[in-house]
């Protein structure tokens, strides 16, 4: 069980080169959850995925290294999200318009593995927060949220006329319900700043939004 919990929570990295195959894979009773993707070159090639043109040309050509394309999450959520494996072959094709044609690119991809059957519990600010699990099942923590959100929540209207749409989050949301709950059978905390400090502006209501499994 702790082996499988720490492949569900841990953030895999993988990339590959230009003609090059990007394998993404995730363990048994889980699926890729894409967090975010990089498809372009912003160091030079000596520091990674060195150039695959003759010395001679790559002399001639200046490389761009400040190189990126705004597709690449939307490709990456297109091929992979939601699958248990997925594999393709990494070429600037895949992407649309070359931004930085003569410079070789590489993909960067960072994911989750969630878990297939997860649970959704959202709190809204000052409320309680309680998870359980039946007997002899205990809680593994995927995700937790304490802020506001761009879509904002269903279960928790904002009634902040005027505030700007803005989005913060609490940098340690994650750690706290890990130390709370996970492995626990059941536990319980207030969505309130007194426990996850406030990331936003003052006066900005916030809701706590946990995702996970038995």
């Amino acid at each position: 069980f702790a082996g499988y919990i720490s492949q569900v929570l841990k953030n895999y990295t993988d990339h590959a080169c230009d003609g090059e195959y990007v394998s993404l894979r995730c363990p048994h009773r889980t699926t890729i959850s894409i967090q975010s993707s990089f498809y372009g070159r912003i160091v030079p090639s000596h520091q990674m995925c060195p150039s695959r043109y003759p010395h001679s040309y790559a002399t001639l050509i200046k490389e761009d290294v400040a190189c990126s394309v705004g597709t690449s999450l939307q490709k990456m959520l297109d091929e992979c999200q939601d699958r248990r494996s997925c594999q393709f072959l990494v070429n600037s094709r895949l992407f649309g318009a070359d931004p930085c044609p003569g410079t070789g690119k590489y993909l960067i991809v960072w994911y989750k593995c969630r878990p297939n059957e997860y649970k959704s519990k959202v709190a809204c600010e000052d409320d309680k927060l309680r998870l359980s699990c039946k007997k002899s099942m205990v809680i593994a923590i995927y995700s937790a949220v304490f802020g506001r959100t761009q879509g904002g929540s269903l279960e928790c209207p904002y009634q902040t006329l005027g505030m700007p749409m803005i989005e913060c989050q609490s940098a340690t949301a994650l750690q706290l319900m890990i130390k709370r709950c996970h492995g626990k059978r059941s536990c319980s905390i207030y969505a309130s700043t007194y426990e996850f400090g406030d990331p936003c502006y003052p006066g900005i209501r916030k809701h706590l939004n946990v995702i996970y499994t038995c």
